[in-house]
């Protein structure tokens, strides 16, 4: 017996966007989407404990099979919409923007997607007991849109053994998991007149598929009212340790000092290094773009080959113990301070997907054959012959280290120059200021840095991180196009 939820959209379209500034509808919704939907409607009703908990047992399911049609994208032009909040400003001459009619207007887009059926359905594996679907279907019932509120929508659920409704199943992407009521709740709290409410987490893969799918990635952007303040690129190996420390420093605020991950220190109990693969810290810099100049618009945390941020044991509440949330900027804030920071570093997470493209880590993540290196890759070992044949076997040391396919030595080229548009040299110029040499931690300060083209010869889904510094933001490569 399965947990069936059917949406029906009454007007035959669905308005929803994948994400901010996303030109591409959300068809089929994602069940987190649909989850949302639900809780809106809860709250609506009074939030009656037994449905909460029914709720509760919702988030605690594995991720549904969605069955539905295929759709046309209903073309849209640009609308010029007032924006729903403005900055506190104490200039006189600013007050009479506040009124509707003089508010300055922004582009906007709202994708609509025009299925070819307009029901779809959700199929869970395991039914619940009577009350429990009883419960989600009163809760259903007052669900008046899925999306932009004028999707109209009538959702029911019920169980049932599954049959085939000639609409197409497939997997999830987004995913509901538990805490992501409470999750809902606090972000409501937080900002109820128009609250923040951020996707859900994607759907983990099985072990067979691990390699070749991106994890999620935590996307800190700087938010320093000064961008002059923020390090040069060169200097993001050690902010990045800086990063990883402030981590480890929220799980000893949080009386979990003996217990931090291998996976966020990278070391063992005993203080010698671990040797399974952990979260790495990258800078994302304005590169690969024309006229790119590598100033750096954040960091993030990346996690192994395979694994999830969210799964790792108190990542979470460290972080919200040394990011506090400031009313003022309406998120939380991170803020960075050390001997090698003139003034204090400040990140927040990203909050808006289609924000600045430098943010995404789309092109660190995407299949690609050819990997060239952004950040320099920090060779293994001191060089013995000191020739390019020993430079190129190095690198291909570093791609097997890092549990990648090794690429014979003839398809990579290893030099000075990054081949990604702004990413600065390896080395720098002859009679060039001390600045522009790259920054490294004490260990590594006698190794040799390279810029890398390699080619695999296949498709290898990213991140890749190479060489001895790749935990630390070197070594970071890119997917070029073909």
């Amino acid at each position: 017996m399965n947990l069936i939820l059917e949406i029906e959209f009454l007007t035959g379209v669905c308005r929803a966007a994948r994400g901010v500034g996303d030109v591409e509808p959300d068809w089929p919704p994602q069940p987190d989407r649909v989850f949302s939907a639900l809780v809106s409607a809860w709250d609506a009703r009074g939030q009656i404990p037994e449905e909460r908990d029914a709720l509760e047992w919702l988030e605690r399911q594995p991720p549904p099979v969605i069955c539905a049609s295929s759709y046309s994208a209903r073309t849209a032009p640009d609308v010029f919409v007032p924006p729903n909040d403005l900055k506190a400003s104490t200039a006189k001459k600013t007050y009479i923007k506040v009124l509707p009619e003089r508010r300055p207007r922004q582009p906007r887009r709202f994708p609509v997607a025009r299925p070819d059926d307009p029901k779809l359905e959700l199929i869970w594996p395991k039914a619940p007991d009577a009350g429990v679907v009883d419960a989600l279907n009163a809760i259903a019932g007052c669900v008046g849109y899925v999306g932009h509120s004028a999707s109209l929508a009538r959702c029911q659920f019920a169980a049932a053994d599954t049959e085939n409704s000639g609409r197409s199943p497939a997997s999830a992407s987004r995913r509901v998991y538990p805490g992501r009521l409470r999750e809902l709740e606090v972000a409501y709290m937080a900002r109820p007149g128009r609250p923040i409410i951020q996707p859900g987490m994607s759907v983990p893969q099985d072990a067979s598929t691990a390699f070749e799918s991106p994890a999620e990635w935590l996307v800190l952007e700087v938010v320093n009212d000064n961008m002059g303040e923020v390090p040069d690129i060169r200097a993001s190996a050690i902010i990045c340790r800086l990063l990883r420390q402030a981590l480890m420093a929220g799980y000893r605020r949080s009386g979990k000092g003996n217990a931090i991950p291998e996976m966020i220190s990278g070391h063992n109990a005993d203080g010698t290094p671990t040797k399974i693969p952990h979260v790495a810290v990258v800078p994302m810099a304005f590169v690969g773009f024309s006229h790119a100049d590598a100033n750096v618009l954040g960091f993030a945390l990346v996690p192994p080959r395979g694994e999830s941020l969210l799964h790792i044991e108190g990542l979470r509440n460290a972080f919200e113990t040394v990011a506090a949330y400031r009313p003022d900027k309406q998120r939380r804030v991170l803020s960075l301070q050390g001997s090698s920071l003139p003034t204090p570093l400040k990140l927040s997470p990203v909050q808006e997907r289609g924000g600045k493209r430098s943010l995404l880590p789309d092109p660190y993540m995407k299949a690609a054959k050819r990997w060239a290196s952004v950040t320099p890759i920090v060779l293994e070992r001191h060089l013995k012959r000191g020739n390019d044949t020993e430079v190129r076997e190095l690198v291909t040391l570093a791609c097997k280290n890092a549990g990648l396919p090794q690429p014979e030595l003839e398809r990579i080229q290893a030099g000075k120059h990054s081949a990604i548009v702004g990413a600065p040299p390896a080395r720098p110029l002859s009679g060039a200021p001390p600045w522009t040499r790259w920054k490294l931690p004490r260990s590594l300060e006698s190794r040799q840095l390279v810029h890398a083209v390699i080619d695999f010869g296949k498709e290898v889904r990213g991140p890749v991180l190479l060489g001895a510094g790749r935990f630390t933001g070197l070594g970071l490569c890119r997917g070029l196009d073909d």
